[in-house]
């Protein structure tokens, strides 16, 4: 596929062991990013043998977009995924009842969308967008949903020029810092301060960001969804991953640098600094809402989510509003217990 590089399971190794492809337990899962800090505690699961403990084996594939690898992942190509809410629920509304994909374990319980603008500049709230342009991947996030975001702050989305570009965040960062004519750069606000740092760009100082979570906080983002073939066919392998994975983020929020050591051991050319700041600002702030404390990172609220789906159909005027039971199914979610409830009290250096 164009969209993503795989990582095939001759290559994605568990204990110096190659995963086969023929295996009946292998399950195909495509990453919203390339292999970088805010996937890597997936990575982690695989390197400690979570998975392996549940007969279970993985393959990952690199992808582009959060919302952009949603309706990439169909059977028999992938099996997972790992990206946003909002498309999910397109996706699902868009198909008939009870027959497309299901979210079974949600670790953004806030929406990292942001539209970046100079921290010295003239845009200070979303209204002053209004007659500008904005620059960010076609298939970014939160360009496609800045039609909801406008909605929310009352933003004449008509004045708006909509600019997709192939460069990345921090070349376009650096290029609106350079008086290129765009008014904001789209993106996740942890992403654009790590990929702005590359051009020496302090995304804390030099920026100021609009972020959708301030104006639309019933959203939630990324978070791991499956196939209906799947979802019918393999209901403890499944609870089995989830699991996984939720050990692997408990043993990345003591010490992310486990998690970075997983990714480094795939990509050898990663920026380890990098990607570790933006591994603890995605649990910091994308994994962090106070909700968290309450019913436990990967879960979702139901009046939360009714919401959400509302919001979702009604700003993409989609054919029919799918139920909450129908878009996430928290039977897969580990007991009470295991839940990880302190993400937003960590401090880590």
């Amino acid at each position: 596929m164009s969209m993503a590089n795989s990582l095939t399971p001759g290559a994605a190794k568990t204990g110096g062991a190659s995963v086969s492809a023929a295996d009946p337990r292998l399950i195909k899962i495509l990453l919203h990013t390339p292999l970088s800090g805010p996937v890597s505690f997936l990575l982690l699961a695989e390197d400690r043998g979570y998975l392996r403990e549940h007969g279970l084996s993985v393959a990952f594939t690199e992808g582009k977009g959060a919302a952009g690898i949603v309706p990439q992942v169909r059977s028999p190509t992938f099996d997972a995924g790992y990206g946003d809410m909002t498309a999910l629920i397109e996706v699902i509304a868009n198909s008939a009842p009870n027959q497309g994909p299901v979210a079974i374990y949600t670790t953004f319980n806030s929406v990292p969308f942001t539209v970046a603008v100079p921290a010295d500049g003239p845009v200070r709230e979303p209204k002053d967008l209004e007659g500008g342009a904005l620059s960010g991947y076609s298939v970014d996030a939160a360009l496609l949903t800045f039609d909801m975001f406008a909605r929310a702050t009352g933003i004449d989305a008509s004045t708006v020029e909509i600019i997709r570009s192939p460069e990345t965040m921090g070349v376009q960062v650096r290029d609106m810092l350079n008086g290129n004519g765009v008014r904001g750069v789209f993106g996740f606000v942890n992403t654009i301060v790590a990929m702005a740092a590359e051009f020496g760009i302090d995304g804390r100082k030099d920026l100021r960001f609009l972020t959708y979570a301030h104006y639309l906080p019933d959203m939630y983002g990324n978070g791991l969804f499956v196939t209906r073939e799947l979802y019918e066919r393999d209901k403890p392998g499944l609870k089995g991953m989830v699991h996984a994975f939720n050990r692997a983020l408990r043993d990345t929020v003591r010490d992310p640098d486990v998690a970075i050591d997983a990714l480094m051991r795939r990509a050898p050319a990663a920026m380890r600094e990098v990607d570790r700041t933006r591994l603890v600002g995605t649990m910091r702030s994308d994994m962090g809402n106070v909700e968290g404390a309450r019913i436990g990172v990967g879960d979702m609220d139901n009046a939360r989510l009714a919401r959400m789906i509302d919001l979702v159909v009604s700003a993409k005027k989609l054919p029919r509003t799918p139920s909450v039971g129908e878009v996430f199914d928290r039977s897969f979610l580990p007991p009470d217990e295991e839940r990880i409830r302190d993400m937003a009290e960590q401090s880590w250096q």
